[in-house]
């Protein structure tokens, strides 16, 4: 696995590196050691997939508070997504910015992203499938979230124009 830093402390694009041959390919997508060796949480306990009918689906912006913040190992396996953080670390050099990168099935990458990050997506196809990987089981009462297009961050979504949102998304105040 190659680690690339982002913009943002803590959040790490992870490619795959492939062995190919005739038969296709095989590379590790997850390796605790590779992950403690960069100084990453090594620890995942849930797994969870995101189906997404339309292009324009927009999941997030999604954290959960301490004491059960999450870390999320998160890939597109299917289709193609936006996929964005957001710092809300009060003690970051980068609080309140936002990161996104572009994770498809294709390229096969991965975004590591630490606690105290809120996390969100538009998918880019229809039939899109997230495959996300957490450091800690999802606790109802922790879990918080910001509006897609709260102005405190000016997110640039690519597809504004198309966005398909639930309820419970379309609900979340202002950050600040």
């Amino acid at each position: 696995m190659i680690f690339l830093p982002t913009p943002l402390p803590g959040v790490w694009r992870v490619e795959l590196e492939p062995l190919e041959d005739e038969r296709g390919l095989f590379a590790r997508s997850w390796c605790r050691q590779a992950f403690l060796e960069r100084g990453l949480s090594g620890d995942l306990v849930q797994c969870n997939l995101s189906w997404n009918r339309k292009r324009g689906t927009l999941r997030g912006l999604h954290w959960q508070e301490a004491p059960h913040g999450e870390i999320k190992l998160v890939r597109c396996i299917r289709g193609s997504i936006w996929d964005v953080v957001v710092d809300l670390r009060r003690d970051s050099p980068c609080y309140g910015r936002w990161h996104a990168v572009e994770l498809d099935a294709g390229s096969r990458r991965g975004l590591y992203i630490p606690e105290g990050l809120a996390h969100g997506f538009q998918t880019l196809s229809d039939d899109t499938e997230v495959f996300y990987q957490m450091s800690t089981s999802y606790v109802p009462e922790a879990a918080r979230g910001i509006r897609w297009n709260d102005p405190a961050f000016g997110i640039a979504w690519p597809l504004p124009n198309e966005v398909i949102l639930s309820e419970r998304d379309a609900s979340f105040p202002d950050y600040r």
